[in-house]
């Protein structure tokens, strides 16, 4: 396996890092080639060390030494199989969560089930053309919306502690783009009339035209008003979940990968 990080990571959603954060391993390579992504190096260029099954477990293992809430793997979908083995040498007693983009094939996902505790997809794009131009992905939504189907089949109900931090369920992500609130709100619109109600979304005001992204219109971030109407469109649907601070679209929260301290 190629790994480009693993630290405790403090920056996700509450039920995932609650107080302590969780101890996240950022894989390298990615199903996808989105424009405006934060982690190129990693994603597009695929950085990372070689890892071991036997070597990712000790790792795992000095993460829960360190008091994690829970263990995230994050766009690991090219080593599946290694992962299984790597948690058959070593499962940690914390819920073991699966960070993806969302572009998955449901064959994968069913591979997981019963390892996977908590399922942390993105959502990001609606229609064909926004898929091509954005991630190189025309038939993003199809894939992305069957994989999440599939997640919540698997997972039922979100299951939280006594502490607020979730033991088995799906939490969507999605990521307002800059013009494109009417995509968001049409994913809005499809979790609320295909998932359960309970399901919850976070609704993520981060973007930054990262790595010179020259595409009109998304070479800028996302104003207030824009981030506004898709709020106020998730509060009208019922949709619960989370709303991130503004000051979030900071290049300050990418991590550090591929050196010395991006390994513990």
């Amino acid at each position: 396996m190629l790994v480009a990080r693993i630290a405790p990571h403090l920056w996700e959603e509450p039920p995932i890092s609650g107080k302590n954060g969780t101890g996240a391993v950022f894989f390298s390579g990615c199903t996808l080639r989105c424009v405006y992504c934060q982690n190129g190096e990693i994603s597009h260029h695929n950085k990372g060390r070689e890892f071991t099954p036997q070597q990712l477990a000790d790792s795992i293992r000095k993460l829960m030494d360190m008091g994690m809430e829970s263990i995230s793997f994050i766009t690991a979908t090219p080593y599946i199989p290694q992962i299984i083995e790597t948690l058959n040498i070593y499962r940690p007693p914390v819920p073991i969560v699966w960070n993806t983009s969302g572009y998955e094939i449901v064959d994968s996902i069913r591979m997981l089930e019963g390892i996977v505790d908590v399922y942390l997809p993105d959502l990001k794009h609606h229609s064909e053309q926004m898929g091509r131009l954005c991630a190189k992905a025309p038939d993003y939504f199809r894939f992305a919306s069957e994989a999440i189907t599939e997640m919540v089949r698997q997972t039922g109900h979100p299951i939280y502690n006594e502490d607020g931090i979730m033991q088995r369920g799906t939490l969507i992500r999605h990521l307002i783009l800059p013009g494109l609130t009417s995509e968001s709100c049409a994913l809005l619109d499809w979790i609320h009339e295909h998932l359960p109600d309970d399901i919850p979304v976070s609704l993520m005001h981060q973007y930054i035209p990262y790595n010179g992204v020259d595409i009109p219109g998304l070479d800028r971030r996302i104003t207030k008003r824009e981030y506004k109407r898709v709020r106020e469109h998730m509060e009208y649907l019922g949709i619960p979940g989370f709303k991130q601070e503004l000051l979030s679209a900071s290049e300050g929260f990418v991590p550090v990968f591929c050196q010395d301290e991006s390994y513990i």
